[in-house]
């Protein structure tokens, strides 16, 4: 029986995850505490012990719905970053927040414009609800603002904005983002996703809330999966001024996010020293995997995230003898990007592990 089903959903390609540990160690009769995940840009101190404890804090109210409207997590968010707490839509993860905001603004006949090479879910979000998709072309693998400015047509409703960008960790500097987003008609919605924001060097971060103040066309998205460690808690938020945050509430399902989430979230917030070891030791597995890359004599492009994108050549070839290593990486082919992996920022010792097997597959390969 073939269902009935809009053309636009069937014109989707699913998003494609990470390989999980487990589904390798049975593909290929590994042990899973020999495997090394590189894929999913996670952080690899796992969760603060902070959010931990709040978790068991609040298991056993877990017969209860969640609070609906995360007041104690908007509180702390409204505090955090000091805009009003009604400016706060909780998301189940900044997926979760992209498509709300996408449901809220778009529809058939209007159209988003996103950048080649940017994350997987804005096509998504945009084809889900049947809009059209304005992919503008890359430069330099980041975004081109100019272009992406040039390619608004009258019936463009959304904009997307990975900064720094995931897959490729490209990054615009605050001046170059407000200067674009003082040029965007008020009606098309910017959606500044800010998933790697703590992952910046200090001399490059910027307070971008103050732009939400400035901008009432503007959604921040922000996520909890990254350095906070809460990855699979899944729990995100966008802040924007109370007209669109009213509007994504409307879509935004019932107890989107749940008790666990929320109260591990309260304290990864306010968890600061957990967010400084967490960047210190990307920064530092940063700098050995990409010196790692060039001592290998591999093009990468230099990343402001917590993983690099590097040529490898046969990226399918090189991505499988990895795996038969015990080591996981990302194929970022859907991306239009065949030559390409992406290698999140482990442990240490997971970093060495992982040069010291792509030496070896390059090696065999060449």
């Amino acid at each position: 029986m073939k269902f009935q089903s809009p053309d636009y959903v069937r014109s989707m390609a699913p998003y494609q995850a990470g390989k999980p540990i487990s589904e390798l160690a049975r593909e290929y009769g590994l042990n899973e505490a020999d495997i090394v995940k590189l894929a999913s840009n996670e952080n690899p101190l796992g969760m603060p012990a902070s959010a931990r404890q709040a978790m068991l804090a609040a298991v056993s109210e877990l017969g209860r719905y969640p609070d609906a409207n995360g007041f104690e997590l908007k509180a702390a968010i409204s505090s955090r970053y000091a805009v009003p707490a009604d400016w706060v839509t909780l998301g189940n993860g900044s997926n979760d927040v992209l498509e709300i905001a996408a449901h809220a603004i778009l529809q058939p006949g209007t159209s988003a414009v996103y950048s080649q090479y940017s994350f997987a879910v804005y096509a998504l979000a945009t084809h889900a609800v049947g809009a059209r998709a304005i992919v503008v072309p890359a430069r330099d693998h980041g975004h081109d603002l100019d272009a992406m400015l040039a390619a608004i047509t009258p019936d463009t409703r959304m904009l997307f904005i990975a900064n720094p960008n995931n897959p490729t960790g490209t990054f615009l500097p605050a001046a170059r983002v407000e200067a674009f987003l003082k040029q965007v008609p008020e009606r098309v919605v910017v959606v500044l996703d800010e998933a790697y924001n703590e992952y910046l060097d200090p001399a490059l971060r910027f307070d971008s809330t103050r732009w939400v103040r400035e901008h009432p066309n503007l959604i921040l998205s922000r996520t909890l999966s990254k350095v906070y460690g809460l990855a699979g808690l899944r729990i995100g938020f966008g802040l924007a001024q109370a007209e669109l945050t009213d509007l994504m509430n409307r879509i935004r399902q019932p107890f989107n996010t749940n008790s666990i989430a929320q109260a591990a979230a309260i304290a990864a917030i306010a968890d600061d020293e957990f967010v400084e070891r967490s960047y210190r030791l990307n920064r530092d597995g940063l700098a050995k995997l990409q010196s790692g890359f060039a001592a290998l004599g591999l093009d990468y492009v230099p990343s402001h995230g917590n993983f690099v994108l590097v040529r490898v050549g046969n990226a399918g070839a090189v991505y499988e003898g990895l795996l038969r290593q015990g080591v996981i990486v990302r194929p970022v082919g859907g991306y239009g990007l065949p030559e390409w992996l992406r290698v999140s920022v482990g442990l240490p010792e997971e970093n060495d592990r992982l040069l010291a097997a792509l030496s070896q597959v390059m090696s065999r390969a060449g």
